[in-house]
């Protein structure tokens, strides 16, 4: 028999339809879940919601209390967001860059027909679109290319009369005055990040400190556990935080697989992001997560999770280093990618939803039954993270378990209402008080 074939069969036998409800244990969030045993296997459990779109009139659904409507419709691949403070929304419109040296083999082919099934496959736009809402009825009614033929755009920070962008290979900034629509400069490098030719994380959040001298930047691992050899992990599963005035970067904190939203909490000031975890040892397993950025602190990858729990799978081992490793604050639950977060903000919020943390889950693809495809609020109590977490935008699978959208970067608007950029259904969604 042909190796298509086999393929085939075991794409049949492991590429299931989803169901229209998305599974999960309340055990498997807050900050002591349950983990239980490492589950092998040959070929990894592939179970994406295909890639629809909105049919013409839906849109998700808001928790009680909330309204939702979309603030700009018929973007590209829109992933990250960022509000400058005249009130105008920075969307990122992005993918990843072509990766040509990956490893090959039967995981990196089932990889490739997943995301292309999830909406993923599409070429990057390389740009970032200015939305405008001048009469402040919700809706953008104008838009513009701000910045064009950039590499992967991601994260986007304002720090002075400086803009600046973290690529997928490199954070680089340009001039910025208020109200303007066009930036026809040339960007130019602070600091190089760890990108090509792997770079299996692309993606490359942004986040300045509050005195304007320090960046932060989320660059997830090259692999699932370092199968591509450790020696392509260099500055990578990381926080890295760059020294504007010189360009210098440094690692802020380590064994992190992909850190992707970082934010402050607001109450004790303290650095924040939400982590994609490692695939394939189950459905359970392991919980991505919400956890406090210590500086200097390991958590774990690619050696253990959780702590002290090794995966045997990774080898050789390093016993000293999981002996330090911290376990992650509040997990939310296994393979739900955990991408957008932003901190509450307070009024016009409804009271529940005043004091925690508003995170985009994306949506599984290595798990029996789905998990993510929704916005989710955890609550926050003297800035740590209590209770479970609470839905307030979903619906983003349809009733055969099609994607509709898949929801990504979350930030405030300038009324305090949470934008979120939808890459499948090409929106950005408004959810505010009703």
């Amino acid at each position: 028999m042909g190796m298509r074939k086999i393929l085939g069969g075991g794409l049949a036998l492991l590429i299931t339809a989803c169901a229209p409800s998305v599974a999960q244990q309340a055990s498997e969030t807050g900050p002591r879940p349950e983990l239980p045993a490492p589950q092998k296997r040959w070929i990894p459990t592939v179970n994406i919601a295909p890639a629809v779109g909105w049919p013409e009139g839906a849109a998700p659904t808001a928790a009680e209390g909330l309204a939702v409507q979309a603030f700009a419709r018929d973007l590209d691949h829109p992933r990250w967001l960022y509000v400058l403070p005249n009130g105008d929304v920075l969307v990122a419109e992005t993918n990843a860059p072509p990766k040509p040296s990956e490893k090959g083999g039967l995981r990196s082919w089932f990889m490739k027909r997943t995301m292309a099934k999830a909406g993923a496959g599409v070429p990057s736009a390389n740009r970032i679109t200015l939305l405008r809402d001048a009469d402040g009825d919700g809706v953008a009614e104008t838009r513009h290319v701000l910045l064009s033929e950039l590499f992967s755009p991601f994260g986007m920070a304002l720090v002075g009369d400086q803009l600046y962008i973290a690529n997928a290979d490199a954070v680089v900034r340009v001039p910025y005055r208020a109200g303007q629509t066009r930036i026809d400069a040339t960007p130019v490098k602070l600091a190089d990040l760890p990108g090509g030719p792997i770079n299996h994380h692309w993606t490359k959040s942004l986040l300045a400190s509050a005195d304007g001298r320090r960046l932060y930047v989320g660059v997830g691992s090259n692999s699932n556990i370092g199968e591509n050899g450790m020696a392509h992990e260099t500055d990578r599963a990381a926080v890295l935080e760059i020294d504007i005035a010189s360009g210098q970067r440094r690692v802020h904190a380590s064994g992190l697989r992909n850190p992707v939203g970082l934010a402050w909490e607001p109450i004790t000031g303290a650095l924040w992001t939400v982590v994609n975890e490692r695939d394939e040892i189950g459905d359970q397993l392991v919980p991505d997560y919400l956890t406090r950025v210590r500086e200097g602190a390991f958590y774990g990858w690619p050696y253990s999770y959780y702590g002290a729990h090794v995966d045997a799978r990774v080898q050789p081992q390093d016993p000293a280093r999981v002996a330090r490793a911290i376990a992650p604050d509040y997990a939310l639950g296994a393979h739900v990618a955990a991408l957008g977060l932003a901190f509450a903000r307070g009024e016009p919020m409804p009271a529940r939803f005043r004091e925690g943390a508003f995170i985009g889950l994306h949506g599984s693809w290595n798990r029996s039954e789905p998990a993510g495809y929704k916005v989710v609020f955890v609550p926050f109590a003297q800035g740590q993270p209590t209770g479970s977490p609470i839905d307030v935008l979903t619906g983003f699978l349809d009733a055969e378990g099609n994607a509709r959208g898949r929801p990504v970067g979350v930030a405030f608007d300038r009324g305090g209402a949470l934008l979120v950029a939808d890459d499948v259904g090409n929106v950005v969604w408004r959810l505010a008080p009703r």
